[in-house]
C-alpha cells in the first residue's frame, strides 16, 4: 500500500477511535480556568453537637428521638470530629491540590436557637479559624448556609413551612456575609431544594419527615425560594461590591431517560417536577414555576376536591423578584433513571400522584453490578438539557460522587469519577456547555442521613470506631490528586 494511503487509513482510525470515544477533546484536557474541588456539610462531620456555645439543630433531635429511623441506628454527635480536626482536614485539601473547598456552616453555632439574636462568638471564631487556613493555603472557600441542619426552634415554628422562616434566614444570612465575607468568594444560598422539601416535608426519609406530601413539600418549596432570592439581593445590594464574590444555589438534578419513544413527555415532566420547580423560577426569562407542574398539581388538587391548587401561587412582584437570582447554577448529580407515563386515578393528595409518571434507576444494561450505577452518558445528557433550557447558564458541579462499603481501593468509585470526568468533559467540547468547576462528593466518610455510617462516599476512609477518628486515603484520592495536578482524565480501569 502506498505510504499516502496508509497514512489517510491511520488518520481515518484515529477518527473513529475518537468517535467511539465520544470526544474530541485532546487527552480529555481539562480548560486551564477549569477548577477542581471537594465538599463536606457541617452536620456530617463537625461532631461537637453541644460544644461551645452550639444549639440543638433539628437532626440532633431527630436521631437522639428516633435513632430506628437511621439505618445504623447512628447520628451526627461525633461524626468525623472536624470540629476538633479541621486542621488535618485543610492538609488533606493541601495535599490533593483543589482549587476550593466547599463546606457549610451549622446555623446553631451562629445563633443557637436560630433567632437572630445573641450571636455565638465561639462559632464564628471556628468558622473564622477555617477560613483563614485555607486562605494560608491558597483554597478557595465556597460556603454553604443551609445544608439540612435547620435550628430546632424553628422547626418547632413549621421549619421552611412558615413564612417568618425568610426573615430568620436573611438574618442568618447577613450574620455570615458579614463575619465571613471578606475571605469566601463563593456562596450557595441552599443544598437540594428538591430533597429538603421532598424528603423531609412531604415524605419521611429525612428530618423532620413530616409526611405530608403535596402539601408541606410545596409550601416548603415556596418559602426557600424566597429566602434564596432576599439572600441574593441582600448580597448583591450590599456585600458584592465590598467583597467582589458570587452567590448561587445548588439544586439536586439526576437525568430521566424516557422508557422508550412514547415516554418523553412523562420523562419531561419528572425533570419539571424534580428539579425544573426549582429552576424554573429562578434561571428561566420568564420565571414562575414550569407550566406542566402548574398544569398538573391544579387538575390533581380540583379532583381531590380542593378550591385551588395546592401549590402556592407567586405574585408577579415576586416572580421579577426571584427571577435571575444566581450567579451560576450550582448542580449536584448522582444517577440516571428510567421514567415512563403512569396515569393515576388515586385521590390521595401526594406529590407523586401530582407527577402522574414513575421512574426507577436505570442499569446501564449491567444488572446486578457494582456498575449499575455508573451511567456518564446520563450526566452528558442533564449537562446538555440544562443548557439548553435554561439559556446556557454557567455551570458549577456541587456534587459528584459515588458510593460503596467501605473499600480503601475503591475501583468502582475511581471507574465512576473517570467516566463522569469524561463525560463532562464530552459536554464542555463538543456540546458547548459552560461547565466551569467539578466537585466530588465527599472528601472523607461521614455520615449519610438516613443511611448513617454504612454508605461510604469519602475519597478518605474514617475510622468510626477510633476516637482519633484517623483519616487513610483511598485508592480515589490518589485518582481526585493526579486528574487535579495533571488537568486531565488520567487512565483508570472501566468496570465492565
Amino acid at each position: 500500500m502506498p505510504l499516502f494511503n496508509m497514512f489517510s487509513v491511520f488518520i481515518i482510525l484515529v477518527i473513529f477511535a475518537a468517535f467511539d470515544r465520544g470526544c474530541w477533546a485532546i487527552n480529555y484536557t481539562f480548560p486551564d480556568n477549569f477548577l477542581f474541588g471537594t465538599a463536606t456539610s457541617s452536620y456530617q462531620i463537625e461532631g461537637a453537637w453541644n460544644e461551645s456555645g452550639k444549639g440543638e439543630n433539628t437532626w440532633d433531635w431527630y436521631t437522639h428521638n428516633y435513632p430506628e429511623r437511621i439505618l445504623d441506628r447512628t447520628n451526627g454527635d461525633i461524626a468525623c470530629d472536624s470540629y476538633h480536626k479541621y486542621e488535618e482536614d485543610i492538609k488533606l485539601l493541601k495535599e490533593l491540590g483543589v482549587d476550593f473547598y466547599r463546606f457549610s456552616l451549622s446555623w446553631t453555632r451562629i445563633f443557637p436557637s436560630g433567632f437572630p439574636n445573641n450571636v455565638n462568638y465561639e462559632g464564628i471564631n471556628y468558622y473564622n479559624k477555617i477560613l483563614n487556613l485555607l486562605a494560608a493555603n491558597n483554597i478557595t472557600a465556597m460556603v454553604t448556609l443551609f445544608h439540612w441542619d435547620l435550628p430546632q426552634r424553628l422547626m418547632e415554628l413549621g421549619g421552611l413551612t412558615n413564612p417568618r422562616f425568610i426573615a430568620f434566614y436573611t438574618e442568618y444570612a447577613r450574620t455570615a456575609f458579614e463575619f465571613f465575607g471578606d475571605r469566601v468568594k463563593y456562596w450557595l444560598t441552599f443544598n437540594e431544594p428538591f430533597q429538603t422539601c421532598m424528603f423531609s416535608y412531604g415524605d419521611t426519609r429525612l428530618a423532620p419527615a413530616l409526611g405530608m406530601s403535596g402539601i408541606a413539600d410545596y409550601l416548603c418549596g415556596h418559602n426557600l425560594l424566597k429566602a434564596h432570592a432576599a439572600a441574593y439581593h441582600l448580597y448583591n445590594t450590599t456585600y458584592r461590591s465590598k467583597y467582589e464574590g458570587k452567590i448561587a444555589i445548588s439544586i439536586s438534578a439526576e437525568w430521566f431517560e424516557p422508557n422508550n419513544t412514547y415516554d418523553e413527555a412523562a420523562a419531561d415532566r419528572v425533570r419539571q417536577f424534580w428539579y425544573g420547580i426549582h429552576m424554573h423560577p429562578i434561571f428561566s426569562s420568564e420565571g414562575d414555576y414550569p407550566e406542566v407542574v402548574k398544569e398538573y398539581i391544579a387538575t390533581q388538587s380540583s379532583l381531590e376536591g380542593y378550591k385551588r391548587s395546592r401549590l402556592p401561587q407567586f405574585t408577579p412582584d415576586e416572580i421579577n423578584y426571584i427571577k435571575g437570582t444566581s450567579d451560576f447554577m450550582g448542580l449536584n448529580h448522582y444517577n440516571t433513571y428510567l421514567a415512563t407515563n403512569a396515569s393515576s386515578t388515586s385521590l390521595e393528595t401526594s406529590y407523586y400522584n401530582d407527577i402522574q409518571a414513575s421512574y426507577w434507576l436505570s442499569s446501564s444494561n449491567m444488572e446486578d453490578s457494582d456498575t449499575a450505577r455508573i451511567v456518564p452518558w446520563g450526566f452528558r445528557k442533564l449537562l446538555v438539557w440544562v443548557k439548553n433550557t435554561f439559556n446556557d447558564p454557567e455551570i458549577f458541579v456541587t456534587e459528584n460522587g459515588y458510593y460503596d462499603f467501605g473499600d480503601i481501593d475503591d475501583r468502582g468509585r475511581i471507574s465512576f469519577y473517570g467516566q463522569y470526568l469524561e463525560a463532562l468533559l464530552e459536554a464542555i467540547y463538543i456540546d458547548n456547555v459552560k461547565v466551569i468547576a467539578y466537585t466530588a462528593w465527599t472528601l472523607m466518610d461521614n455520615f449519610e442521613w438516613n443511611l448513617g455510617y454504612e454508605y461510604k462516599y469519602g475519597i478518605y476512609y474514617v475510622n468510626f470506631t477510633d476516637p482519633d477518628r484517623p483519616r487513610i486515603p483511598k485508592s480515589s484520592a490518589y485518582f481526585i490528586k493526579n486528574v487535579i495536578g495533571n488537568r486531565t482524565v488520567v487512565s483508570y480501569d472501566r468496570v465492565v
